[in-house]
C-alpha cells in the first residue's frame, strides 16, 4: 500500500464531512501512459441538469480541490463543491461501441478525480471505451432529500449517456457503471433501484431507461446496516443519528433482484476501512436472486488501490478480470489488434 492510500485510509475513517474544508485548485489536464494505443481525449464536460439542480440548497457549495501527491508530475485530486454535477467525456481513438460511467469514491464527502476517475477511464479508452466520469453531488453540502442525491445524479448520467448514443457512436445497450468505494455503493444502487423515482423528469432523456447493462463494483460500500458498515460513508449519506429503517434501505443487498443486470465485484481481504464482508454480503445477494455476477478476493490490495498496485500485489489484475467480464457479457470487445 502506497502512502496515497494510507493518507485516503485516515482521512476516510475519521472524517467528519460536515467539517471538512478542501482546497488548492489543480490543473485538470489528462494524462496518458506513453506508447498507449489509444489515448483519452478531454471534453466535453455535460452538464445533467439543464435547468435548476433538485434541491438546491440557497447558497451552493464552491467547487475546489486538494492535491494529495507530493509529486508534482503527478495528480491525486479530491473533489468538494459539486453545484453543478456533470459528466466528464474521455474518448478513445480507437472505440468498441461501448460506454462506461466512472463513480469516483470519497466517502461521499469528496471525490476522488484522478485515482478513481482519470486513471480510470484511461485503461478503459486504451481498450476502446469511451468514458464518462460522473461528478456527482455530495450529500452533506446542503441537498434536500441527501439520501438520494447522488442516485438522482446517477440515473441521470446513465439516461443522457443512453440519449446521446449514436452522437458518440456508442450503443444503447452497452452501457456500463464503474463504482469505486463508496462510489462501488452509488453503482450497486443503481444496479438495483435504476427503476426507482427519485426526480421529477426534465426532459425526453428521462422517458429511457436507467437500468446499466453492466455494473463493477471495486472494493465497494455495499451495507449501511449491518455491523460491517463503513460508518463514514453511512452518515454522509443519511446524515447523523438515521433510523434503521433508512439504514436498511440504503443498504444495496436488500435490493438485489433478478433484473439486477450484471455485476462484478473485488475487494481484498486487508481492506482496513471497507472490510471485504461488503462484496461477500453483495455476492451473496446476487447469488440468491441469480443475475449474473463474478467475484474476485484477493489476500492483499488494502483499499483505495484504483489501478495502481504494482506487478507483484495480486490485486493488481482486476482491470484485466473486469474487462474480460465485460466480454463475456457482450459489453466490450477485444480490440482491432485482437480479433
Amino acid at each position: 500500500m502506497n502512502d496515497t492510500t494510507a493518507s485516503r485510509r485516515t482521512l476516510l475513517a475519521g472524517m467528519t464531512v460536515a467539517g471538512m474544508a478542501l482546497a488548492g485548485l489543480a490543473g485538470m489536464a489528462t494524462s496518458a501512459r506513453a506508447g498507449s494505443r489509444a489515448i483519452a481525449h478531454g471534453g466535453p464536460s455535460i452538464t445533467l441538469w439543464p435547468g435548476e439542480v433538485p434541491g438546491a440548497p440557497a447558497k451552493p457549495p464552491a467547487r475546489a480541490f486538494q492535491q494529495r501527491s507530493t509529486d508534482p508530475t503527478f495528480d491525486d485530486r479530491w473533489m468538494t463543491g459539486v453545484a453543478s454535477p456533470s459528466i466528464e467525456v474521455r474518448r478513445p481513438a480507437y472505440q468498441d461501441g461501448s460506454a462506461a460511467i466512472i463513480i469516483p469514491g470519497g466517502g461521499y464527502g469528496f471525490l476522488s478525480v484522478d485515482n478513481e476517475g482519470e486513471e480510470q477511464a484511461r485503461w478503459l479508452t486504451e481498450r476502446g471505451v469511451t468514458c464518462f466520469i460522473l461528478y456527482y453531488r455530495l450529500p452533506g453540502e446542503g441537498w434536500s432529500n441527501r439520501a438520494t442525491v447522488p442516485l438522482q445524479d446517477v440515473q441521470r448520467a446513465v439516461r443522457i449517456v443512453r440519449s446521446r448514443a449514436a452522437e458518440f457512436a456508442i450503443d444503447a445497450k452497452r452501457i456500463s457503471v464503474l463504482g469505486f468505494s463508496a462510489g462501488g455503493h452509488l453503482a450497486g444502487s443503481i444496479a438495483t433501484r435504476f427503476d426507482e423515482r427519485v426526480y421529477a423528469p426534465v426532459d425526453a432523456a428521462d422517458r429511457l431507461s436507467a437500468r446499466p447493462d453492466l455494473v463493477g463494483m471495486i472494493y465497494p460500500v455495499v451495507t449501511l446496516a449491518q455491523s460491517f458498515v463503513h460508518a463514514g460513508s453511512r452518515d454522509a449519506l443519511l446524515g447523523p443519528g438515521s433510523s434503521v429503517a433508512a439504514r436498511k434501505a440504503a443498504s444495496v443487498e436488500n435490493r438485489v433482484t433478478e433484473a439486477t443486470p450484471p455485476v462484478f465485484l473485488t475487494h481484498a481481504s486487508d481492506d482496513g476501512l471497507v472490510p471485504i464482508a461488503n462484496s461477500l454480503a453483495m455476492y451473496g445477494a446476487l447469488l440468491e436472486k441469480n443475475p449474473p455476477a463474478e467475484l474476485h478476493a484477493f489476500d492483499k490490495g488494502g483499499h483505495g488501490f484504483g489501478a495502481r498496485l504494482a506487478a507483484d500485489v495480486p490485486a493488481h489484475a482486476w482491470p484485466d478480470l473486469f474487462h474480460a467480464y465485460g466480454r463475456r457479457q457482450g459489453i466490450f470487445t477485444a480490440g482491432p489488434d485482437k480479433r
